[in-house]
C-alpha cells in the first residue's frame, strides 16, 4: 500500500540553498523508491487559507518512508531546506485499492 509525504511549504525568497536541496533531493529518493507527484504546485483553495504550496512524493510504503526521512541522505540535505523554508510535513499511509468509505461512515456512526 502507498504512503505519501506532504510537505506544505510556505512563500518565502528565493535561496541558493534551497535550489541545492532540490539539485540533490532525488539521489535521496532512489534507494527507497519515491516518487514526485506533486511538486511546487499553486494550489486551489476552496475552503480555510492555504499559503504557500504543495508537495507530495509517493512511496511504496509508509516503511520506505519513513527510512527516507530518516536517512542520512535526506538528514544531510534537509538543513537547506528548513532553514530557509517555514512549513509542515507528515508521512501518511495510503488506503489500499479496495477502499470503502462506507465502512469509516459505520463505524464513526456506531461510535458517536
Amino acid at each position: 500500500m502507498s504512503a505519501f509525504a506532504i510537505a506544505h511549504l510556505r512563500p518565502t525568497s528565493p535561496h541558493p540553498d534551497t535550489a541545492a536541496y532540490l539539485d540533490r533531493i532525488q539521489p535521496t529518493l532512489d534507494p527507497f523508491g519515491g516518487r514526485f507527484r506533486v511538486h511546487d504546485a499553486q494550489v486551489e483553495v476552496r475552503e480555510g487559507e492555504w499559503p504557500g504550496f504543495v508537495v507530495v512524493i509517493e512511496f511504496p510504503g509508509i516503511d520506505e518512508a519513513r527510512a527516507w526521512y530518516d536517512s542520512p541522505a535526506y538528514q544531510e540535505i534537509l538543513p537547506l531546506r528548513t532553514r530557509h523554508i517555514d512549513g509542515d510535513c507528515v508521512l501518511v499511509p495510503g488506503v489500499a485499492a479496495d477502499y470503502d468509505v462506507s465502512a469509516t461512515a459505520t463505524t464513526r456512526r456506531a461510535a458517536a
